[in-house]
Protein backbone atom coordinates (compact mmCIF):
# COMPACT_ATOMS: atom_id res chain seq x y z
CA UNK A 1 0.00 0.00 0.00
CA UNK A 2 1.60 3.17 -0.82
CA UNK A 3 1.98 5.82 1.94
CA UNK A 4 -0.60 9.07 1.90
CA UNK A 5 0.21 12.57 2.45
CA UNK A 6 -1.78 15.15 3.10
CA UNK A 7 -0.85 18.76 1.77
CA UNK A 8 -2.65 21.87 3.49
CA UNK A 9 -2.03 24.97 1.54
CA UNK A 10 -1.85 23.27 -1.81
CA UNK A 11 -2.64 26.09 -3.94
CA UNK A 12 0.96 27.99 -2.71
CA UNK A 13 3.85 28.04 -4.95
CA UNK A 14 5.82 25.42 -2.59
CA UNK A 15 2.79 23.26 -2.24
CA UNK A 16 2.28 22.63 -5.71
CA UNK A 17 6.73 22.01 -6.50
CA UNK A 18 5.94 19.09 -3.37
CA UNK A 19 2.91 17.57 -4.91
CA UNK A 20 4.65 16.99 -8.11
CA UNK A 21 7.67 15.84 -6.15
CA UNK A 22 5.47 13.12 -3.89
CA UNK A 23 3.06 12.22 -7.19
CA UNK A 24 6.73 11.14 -8.79
CA UNK A 25 7.66 8.65 -6.13
CA UNK A 26 4.41 7.44 -6.15
CA UNK A 27 2.41 9.03 -2.94
CA UNK A 28 -1.36 9.03 -2.81
CA UNK A 29 -2.28 12.46 -1.89
CA UNK A 30 -5.33 13.75 -0.01
CA UNK A 31 -4.74 18.05 -1.24
CA UNK A 32 -6.51 20.59 0.86
CA UNK A 33 -6.96 24.29 0.64
CA UNK A 34 -9.35 27.73 0.12
CA UNK A 35 -9.87 27.56 -3.34
CA UNK A 36 -11.11 24.35 -3.90
CA UNK A 37 -11.80 24.38 -7.70
CA UNK A 38 -8.08 25.47 -8.03
CA UNK A 39 -7.29 22.13 -5.29
CA UNK A 40 -9.51 20.18 -7.15
CA UNK A 41 -7.68 21.17 -10.38
CA UNK A 42 -4.41 20.55 -9.33
CA UNK A 43 -5.33 17.56 -7.94
CA UNK A 44 -6.96 15.92 -11.66
CA UNK A 45 -3.78 17.11 -13.48
CA UNK A 46 -1.26 15.01 -10.83
CA UNK A 47 -3.50 11.83 -11.06
CA UNK A 48 -3.20 12.27 -15.08
CA UNK A 49 0.20 13.64 -14.89
CA UNK A 50 1.64 10.65 -12.41
CA UNK A 51 -1.49 8.34 -11.90
CA UNK A 52 -1.42 8.07 -8.20
CA UNK A 53 -5.00 8.55 -6.47
CA UNK A 54 -5.64 12.44 -5.38
CA UNK A 55 -8.44 13.57 -3.39
CA UNK A 56 -9.61 17.36 -2.69
CA UNK A 57 -10.99 19.39 0.24
CA UNK A 58 -11.72 22.84 1.02
CA UNK A 59 -9.55 23.93 3.88
CA UNK A 60 -9.85 27.83 5.56
CA UNK A 61 -6.29 28.11 8.20
CA UNK A 62 -8.62 31.12 9.59
CA UNK A 63 -11.88 28.90 10.37
CA UNK A 64 -10.60 27.39 13.64
CA UNK A 65 -13.73 25.71 14.51
CA UNK A 66 -13.71 23.64 10.64
CA UNK A 67 -10.48 21.90 11.20
CA UNK A 68 -11.46 19.00 13.28
CA UNK A 69 -13.95 18.11 10.29
CA UNK A 70 -11.58 18.74 7.51
CA UNK A 71 -8.91 15.98 9.45
CA UNK A 72 -11.42 13.75 9.94
CA UNK A 73 -11.89 13.89 6.20
CA UNK A 74 -8.91 14.07 5.22
CA UNK A 75 -8.40 10.74 7.05
CA UNK A 76 -11.11 9.15 5.67
CA UNK A 77 -10.13 9.99 2.12
CA UNK A 78 -8.27 6.91 2.30
CA UNK A 79 -8.52 5.63 5.78
CA UNK A 80 -5.01 6.37 6.77
CA UNK A 81 -2.15 9.61 6.76
CA UNK A 82 1.22 8.68 7.12
CA UNK A 83 2.31 12.44 6.85
CA UNK A 84 0.95 16.05 6.21
CA UNK A 85 2.85 19.02 4.97
CA UNK A 86 1.42 22.43 6.22
CA UNK A 87 2.23 25.25 3.38
CA UNK A 88 -0.30 27.25 3.67
CA UNK A 89 0.52 31.18 4.92
CA UNK A 90 0.28 35.18 3.67
CA UNK A 91 3.19 37.45 3.28
CA UNK A 92 1.56 41.03 3.39
CA UNK A 93 2.65 44.57 3.71
CA UNK A 94 4.75 45.07 6.63
CA UNK A 95 3.93 48.65 6.60
CA UNK A 96 0.47 47.78 6.51
CA UNK A 97 0.71 45.60 9.49
CA UNK A 98 2.74 48.01 11.10
CA UNK A 99 -0.37 51.29 10.95
CA UNK A 100 -3.24 48.58 10.73
CA UNK A 101 -3.56 46.49 13.79
CA UNK A 102 -6.50 44.05 11.93
CA UNK A 103 -3.63 43.39 9.00
CA UNK A 104 -1.09 42.37 11.95
CA UNK A 105 -4.00 39.90 13.50
CA UNK A 106 -4.70 38.63 10.23
CA UNK A 107 -1.19 37.34 9.26
CA UNK A 108 -0.46 36.10 12.68
CA UNK A 109 -3.99 34.18 12.39
CA UNK A 110 -3.03 32.86 9.00
CA UNK A 111 0.56 32.11 9.76
CA UNK A 112 0.26 31.34 13.36
CA UNK A 113 -2.64 30.61 14.55
CA UNK A 114 -4.37 28.63 12.05
CA UNK A 115 -1.23 26.40 11.98
CA UNK A 116 -1.27 25.47 15.68
CA UNK A 117 -5.25 24.79 15.71
CA UNK A 118 -4.39 22.05 12.61
CA UNK A 119 -1.14 20.49 13.32
CA UNK A 120 -3.04 19.92 16.78
CA UNK A 121 -5.62 17.93 15.38
CA UNK A 122 -2.35 15.83 13.30
CA UNK A 123 -0.48 15.57 16.65
CA UNK A 124 -3.29 13.95 18.36
CA UNK A 125 -4.14 11.39 15.73
CA UNK A 126 -0.28 10.89 14.74
CA UNK A 127 0.19 9.85 18.74
CA UNK A 128 -2.39 7.41 19.04
CA UNK A 129 -1.01 6.05 15.40
CA UNK A 130 2.29 5.69 17.28
CA UNK A 131 4.32 6.86 13.56
CA UNK A 132 4.18 9.52 11.11
CA UNK A 133 5.36 12.49 9.95
CA UNK A 134 4.44 16.42 10.58
CA UNK A 135 6.01 18.80 8.10
CA UNK A 136 5.34 22.36 8.95
CA UNK A 137 6.87 25.18 6.65
CA UNK A 138 8.09 28.42 8.87
CA UNK A 139 10.71 30.63 7.62
CA UNK A 140 14.46 32.41 7.83
CA UNK A 141 11.91 35.19 8.87
CA UNK A 142 11.37 33.67 12.40
CA UNK A 143 14.89 32.91 13.33
CA UNK A 144 15.44 36.83 14.31
CA UNK A 145 12.92 39.79 14.47
CA UNK A 146 14.33 42.44 11.59
CA UNK A 147 12.37 45.62 10.84
CA UNK A 148 11.52 44.66 7.29
CA UNK A 149 8.94 41.83 7.64
CA UNK A 150 9.14 41.64 11.70
CA UNK A 151 5.18 40.91 12.23
CA UNK A 152 5.40 38.15 9.39
CA UNK A 153 8.71 37.06 11.27
CA UNK A 154 6.81 37.08 14.95
CA UNK A 155 4.35 34.55 13.41
CA UNK A 156 6.84 32.46 12.25
CA UNK A 157 9.21 32.32 15.10
CA UNK A 158 6.33 30.99 16.93
CA UNK A 159 5.40 28.10 14.42
CA UNK A 160 9.20 27.31 14.86
CA UNK A 161 8.84 27.45 18.59
CA UNK A 162 5.47 25.55 18.53
CA UNK A 163 6.77 22.98 16.51
CA UNK A 164 10.06 22.36 18.85
CA UNK A 165 7.88 21.72 21.71
CA UNK A 166 5.60 19.67 19.63
CA UNK A 167 8.99 17.42 18.42
CA UNK A 168 9.78 16.28 22.26
CA UNK A 169 6.19 15.65 23.27
CA UNK A 170 5.64 13.45 20.20
CA UNK A 171 9.26 12.22 19.89
CA UNK A 172 8.74 9.25 22.24
CA UNK A 173 5.54 8.26 19.80
CA UNK A 174 8.09 7.63 16.99
CA UNK A 175 6.51 10.93 15.52
CA UNK A 176 8.99 12.93 13.17
CA UNK A 177 8.27 16.54 13.67
CA UNK A 178 9.70 18.54 10.55
CA UNK A 179 10.49 22.41 10.78
CA UNK A 180 10.95 23.67 7.30
CA UNK A 181 12.68 27.23 6.92
CA UNK A 182 12.86 28.11 3.22
CA UNK A 183 15.11 31.68 2.37
CA UNK A 184 13.25 33.82 -0.16
CA UNK A 185 11.44 31.75 -2.29
CA UNK A 186 10.44 32.72 -6.30
CA UNK A 187 6.45 31.96 -6.11
CA UNK A 188 3.41 33.97 -6.25
CA UNK A 189 3.71 34.73 -2.91
CA UNK A 190 6.55 37.40 -3.75
CA UNK A 191 5.32 38.51 -6.50
CA UNK A 192 5.99 42.29 -7.61
CA UNK A 193 9.09 42.05 -4.25
CA UNK A 194 12.88 43.33 -5.48
CA UNK A 195 14.41 39.52 -4.91
CA UNK A 196 17.98 39.35 -4.19
CA UNK A 197 20.20 36.94 -5.85
CA UNK A 198 19.88 34.19 -3.39
CA UNK A 199 16.35 33.29 -4.84
CA UNK A 200 15.33 29.56 -5.02
CA UNK A 201 12.83 28.32 -6.93
CA UNK A 202 10.29 26.55 -5.85
CA UNK A 203 11.53 22.80 -7.47
CA UNK A 204 14.61 22.93 -5.16
CA UNK A 205 13.23 23.59 -2.26
CA UNK A 206 10.46 20.86 -2.79
CA UNK A 207 12.93 18.22 -3.59
CA UNK A 208 14.57 19.58 0.02
CA UNK A 209 11.37 19.27 1.50
CA UNK A 210 10.81 15.49 -0.09
CA UNK A 211 13.71 14.75 1.30
CA UNK A 212 13.28 16.03 4.83
CA UNK A 213 9.75 13.88 5.41
CA UNK A 214 11.44 10.95 4.66
CA UNK A 215 14.40 11.29 6.93
CA UNK A 216 14.70 14.37 8.70
CA UNK A 217 13.44 15.03 12.24
CA UNK A 218 14.22 18.82 13.35
CA UNK A 219 14.81 22.25 11.84
CA UNK A 220 15.88 22.20 7.86
CA UNK A 221 16.69 24.96 5.99
CA UNK A 222 16.58 25.64 2.46
CA UNK A 223 18.78 25.82 0.05
CA UNK A 224 21.39 24.94 3.31
CA UNK A 225 23.12 27.68 2.97
CA UNK A 226 20.19 30.03 4.67
CA UNK A 227 21.35 27.98 7.86
CA UNK A 228 24.86 29.76 7.55
CA UNK A 229 22.81 33.07 6.38
CA UNK A 230 21.06 33.17 9.24
CA UNK A 231 23.86 31.94 12.27
CA UNK A 232 25.34 35.06 11.37
CA UNK A 233 22.50 37.07 11.46
CA UNK A 234 21.15 35.77 14.97
CA UNK A 235 25.10 36.88 16.00
CA UNK A 236 25.52 40.16 15.68
CA UNK A 237 25.34 42.46 18.45
CA UNK A 238 22.07 44.29 19.33
CA UNK A 239 23.97 47.68 19.65
CA UNK A 240 24.80 46.91 16.04
CA UNK A 241 22.16 45.07 14.72
CA UNK A 242 19.68 47.99 15.83
CA UNK A 243 22.01 50.21 13.28
CA UNK A 244 21.18 48.21 10.65
CA UNK A 245 19.07 47.88 7.71
CA UNK A 246 17.32 44.51 7.36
Amino acid sequence: MAPTYAIFGATSGIARAVIAELARRGITLVLAGRNLPEVERIAADTHLRYGVPTHSLAFDACDLSSHGAVWTAAVACTGRLDGILVAFGTLTDQKQAEQDVAAAEAMIASNYVGVVSLVTHAANYFEKERRGVIGVISSVAGDRGRQSNYVYGSAKAGVTAFCQGLRQRLFKSGVRVVTIKPGIVDTPMTYGMKLPPLVARPERVARDIVRALYRADGDIYTPFFWRFIMLVIRMIPEPIFKRLSL
